[in-house]
């Protein structure tokens, strides 16, 4: 595949991964676990500095492992292909078809809530939409890297359009209003509880979810060394700013009862402010999370190429188009599981699932950061971060990884549970090597 993701397409893809529909959804969640306005800025700032210490040590772990895959990639350069395998695993299963689904539903129900009024969209035609979309933006990542890149480029750009109305509308509303609503006593009701500290970080940092997705597509980024640490550092503090910033807007046109009482408090928010032209928002709200969902099929569907490549997968599924030099194969295979995540009527119930998986593979990349310092002290690393950057989100991902063990201990039992089928898997159709001729013929696609 050529490397043609620029330095501006990689901000673009960044900040389309990152900016979905969680920054629209998910301050219900932080400030119902923080309890006050003033703590759930606080946590909203923090949990950017987290995510933008994790996406530094990404910055090394992308120019020292030049491949596509990410955190696969990089597991299996520290770890050996066993670790790399139940990554693979995990995305296949439960990961990528998640998140992919999730996201899809959530464009589906922004789009045909204003035709439905105040009654819900119909299941079946959320589903059908989000189907559709899918399909629609596998096509365009099979037919051209250009239109893909150009494509992200818009879809970034009506984020910015739809962050920035809110922003404003909040600034010209406080300006009016002289005052702000939810700011009245800004400490009030903060909660004292670390376990409801600890669930308002994860409501946070689900909205800065994708801010490792450039290091999946590494190997399309022209100059790596230099494009995949810039885009980093310009979109992740931009990123940042603009989420506390919106929610301060929030916090000035609704209260902390208002946004608490809210599904989706863009939407309340427009309602306020905008009256019939709500409609707006809700656009801009759907696009923002069909810019995610082009991102994420981008950006993992490289995940499999990469995994096929290396025979963990069906070597069809490496398979390059010579005319368009996209992995087709790949794209339809990422796009046939959503789908299939798409027909799952509790995929919702899947997303703590997928979290803890996520967030123990994360760890599990940064501490193979730290382990390759070790031993491998002399490689070639043009980017070398200071070591208090990986311990420092290392200590915070291994909190973040241990504390569902003690308040959803069946979750993780269950995600750990379909992790770990992956192992004899492994062993049956990869490490096996000297196989009888009756089963060779049965596991020799791998």
């Amino acid at each position: 595949m050529e490397r043609q993701l620029g330095l501006m397409n990689g901000i673009a893809m960044i900040v389309g991964s990152i900016v979905g529909s969680g920054i629209f959804i998910s301050p219900k969640g932080v400030l119902q676990s923080t309890g006050s306005a003033g703590l759930s800025i606080i946590v909203w700032a923090l949990c950017g500095l987290v995510s933008s210490v994790g996406a530094i040590c990404y910055a090394e772990l992308g120019t020292m492992i030049n491949s596509s895959g990410g955190d696969y990639a990089y597991l299996g350069e520290a770890y050996g292909p066993l670790p790399a395998f139940l990554y693979l695993w995990a995305a296949v299963l439960i990961i990528i078809p998640v998140s992919n689904a999730i996201i899809a539903l959530a464009f589906a129900n922004y789009i045909l809530q204003p035709i439905w009024g105040t009654c819900p969209p119909s299941d079946s035609a959320v589903r059908l939409l989000a189907a559709f979309a899918v399909g629609v933006l596998a096509f365009i990542n099979c037919c051209n890297m250009r239109w893909v890149a150009k494509l992200q480029t818009v879809f970034m750009a009506a984020k910015v359009i739809a962050l920035g109305l809110i922003i404003t509308t909040g600034g010209v509303a406080y300006f009016l209003q002289g005052e702000s609503r939810g700011f009245q006593e800004p400490f009030r009701n903060t909660s004292t509880d670390p376990s409801l500290i600890a669930l308002s970080f994860y409501s946070g940092l689900f909205s800065y979810a994708g801010w490792n997705c450039l290091n999946f597509v590494a190997e399309e980024v022209r100059e790596p060394h230099k494009n995949l640490p810039r885009a980093i550092l310009i979109s992740m503090p931009i990123i940042t700013v603009v989420y506390v910033m919106t929610n301060v807007a929030y916090l000035i046109v609704l209260t902390p009862e208002e946004i608490l009482d809210s599904s989706a408090v863009a939407v309340t928010f427009g309602d306020r402010v905008y009256g019939s032209f709500t409609w707006v928002i809700q656009l801009l709200v759907a696009i923002s999370a069909l810019g995610t969902l082009h991102s994420s099929i981008f950006s993992s569907s490289r995940i499999f190429f990469v995994g096929a490549r290396n025979g963990h997968l069906p070597g069809s599924i490496a398979l390059i188009s010579i005319n368009n030099l996209t992995p087709i194969p790949s794209i339809l295979f990422m796009g046939g599981l959503t789908m299939v995540m798409l027909v799952v009527t509790d995929v919702y119930v899947l997303i703590n699932y997928t979290s803890f998986v996520e967030a123990t593979f994360v760890a599990a990349a940064v501490g193979g950061l730290l382990w390759l310092r070790r031993t491998r002290p002399n490689a070639a690393r043009p980017i070398k971060v200071s070591l208090v950057y990986p311990i420092a989100f290392f200590a915070v991902s291994i909190f973040l990884v241990c504390f569902p063990i003690f308040s959803s201990l069946m979750e993780v039992v269950t995600a750990v549970g379909i992790t770990i089928t992956a192992v004899p898997v492994f062993y049956f159709c990869i490490a096996w090597k000297k196989k009888p001729k009756w089963l060779s013929s049965t596991s020799s696609q791998y």
